[in-house]
This record gives C-alpha cells, structure tokens and sequence, in this order.
C-alpha cells in the first residue's frame, strides 16, 4: 500500500497529484470500512459483551450462543450502524492521513518515491495517520459500544436515543469520554498494523515483482496479519476503553486497575480469541477493498 499513487514527493508540481491522490485513498478508505464491518460486526458485538461483562460470561462462545439465542442475528449486528459510521470515517479518515503522512516520511528521508519506503517507515506513518482518525473513532464507537451492551445494561436504545442522552447529561465532551484508551489504542496499534502488513507485503513479494502485483489472496493474507498484530498489541487498551464508554467515565487508570483487581491480568486479554478470529477475516477484507479499490481508481483517472 502506497498512499502517494505513482508521484514524486519532491516534484513542485505534483499538488494536483497529491489532491487526488487523497481523495482516492478517502474513497479506498471507505470502501475497506465498509467491507471491516460487514465481516467482522458479529465478533465485534461479541467482543464488547466478554469484555464489559466478564462475570455473566465465562468465554466468548458462551456469550456468542447466548446472544444469538435471546436477540437472534440481529443482535450480533447490534450497533451496525454506529460500527458503519466509525469504521467508514476512520478507514477514510486514517488511509487518506496515511497517504499524506508517507509522503511527509519520504520527503524529510530524502526519498523521491514513497514506493521505495521500508515497512518500519510506513510503521511511522501509520502511527501519525492513527492520531487524526482517533478523533473521529471515539465518538462513534462511544455509540456503537453503548447499543452493543444495551440489553446486559437492561436499557432500550437507538443511535439516536444514545446520543441525545449523551448530549443532555455531559454535552458534546460526553462524546469523547476514552479518548485517552482510543490513542493509547490507535497510535502504537496502527504502527503494528501497517507495520506487518507492508512487512508481509515485502516477504510475498516474488523477485522483479511489484507489491501491487502480488494478488488478492496474498494482500489478504498480508491484510490478515496486520489486523491480528494491531490487536494482539494494543488489547488492554481497548478493553479498558470499551468499560470505559459502556460505564459512561472513570479514568483510564483507574479503570485499568479495577479490571485488573476483578479478574485479575487475564481479564486485560478476555475476549482475544474471537477479535483475532474476527480481524483475520475483516483486515483481509479491508485490504482488499482498499488496494483494489485504489487500483480502480487510479486506472479511471
């Protein structure tokens, strides 16, 4: 993945370039949302739940079976809609930041192509481009996590009703209540994530081979292995975050050592099984729909 399209970064002309090429990572970006969402939201629900309420549910299959058998399919997919708007504004936000963070790399590296970057380089840029869509995501997933513990909470909501609520207890900063999770979460997160996607980009590369040219299944694969770094590194973090939003504040360390004193270091790491086996599927898709969507659009233009 190269965010910079097939331009110089030191080409003084190159400004109309660098605009398309952003809005071409924006609308890649949103397709690769859309495609995280679709494949991953049942795991998703599922992690929320084991992570909020790890005493009403011994394992992720216990919880899985249970969801499904009291709110049916439409309990997996509790929280779509908020998990659509937070995955297609971070994804458009994040690769578009992610292109323009590549060619600030290159430039201050001396590099005249963001194609000859390192995979440790794009680490970099991915962990830049991850401050500006943190911004966006907390908001939403605030949101998507308060319908997905809805019923454990014993409350009826809507994302409309969630955040009208919000609004009228703690205004508009209601809404960025585990910011400090989210960057703690994001920044080294996305630093493993488009770390070990470019790595195993390179590895799967053949000789005289480009890393466009590598095929859908090996930029799955490649896609499958960035998702599971992100999470693997950042767990913790984001199940303090999601006790944070649920239970509506606390801060980050105060909540870090309830869960810690509850159920003791494990409780930090419940629910990374189903995660993982969610991001190996939905960081594929993402990938995918990402690379080929800008590949179809850089070829229209």
């Amino acid at each position: 993945m190269h965010g910079g399209g097939d331009d110089k970064t030191g080409d003084p002309t190159a400004g109309a370039s660098h605009f398309k090429d952003g809005i071409i990572d924006l609308l890649a970006g949103t397709a690769g949302g859309i495609a995280n969402v679709y494949a991953g939201q049942p795991l998703d629900t599922v992690k929320v739940k084991v992570q909020t309420f790890p005493n009403l549910y011994s394992n992720w299959v216990v919880c899985l079976k249970d969801t499904y058998k009291l709110d049916g399919v439409r309990g997996l997919y509790a929280g779509t809609l908020p998990a659509l708007a937070a995955n297609v504004a971070e994804n458009a936000v994040l690769f578009t930041a992610y292109g323009y963070c590549q060619k600030t790399i290159a430039t201050l590296n001396g590099l005249e192509d963001v194609k000859q970057m390192t995979p440790l380089e794009n680490a970099f840029s991915g962990s830049l481009a991850a401050v500006f869509a943190a911004t966006v995501l907390c908001p939403t997933e605030l949101v998507k996590c308060k319908l997905q513990a809805a019923r454990e909470m014993k409350q009826k909501c809507t994302p409309f009703s969630v955040c009208r609520d919000i609004m009228k207890t703690t205004g508009v900063r209601g809404f960025f209540v585990g910011m400090t999770p989210t960057l703690a979460r994001e920044v080294p997160g996305y630093f493993f994530f488009f770390g070990a996607y470019e790595t195993c980009r390179y590895l799967l590369t053949a000789e005289g081979q480009k890393k466009d040219e590598i095929g859908l299944v090996k930029t799955a694969m490649a896609g499958s292995v960035g998702g599971m770094a992100l999470w693997t590194s950042i767990y913790p973090a984001d199940v303090v975050k999601s006790r944070m939003q649920v239970t509506g504040g606390g801060s980050f360390m105060s909540t870090l050592m309830a869960v810690v004193k509850e159920n003791g270091v494990r409780g930090l790491y419940k629910g990374l099984l189903p995660t993982n086996l969610r991001t190996c599927f939905a960081s594929g898709c993402l990938f995918v729909a990402y690379e080929e969507t800008r590949k179809f659009f850089h070829y229209l233009f």
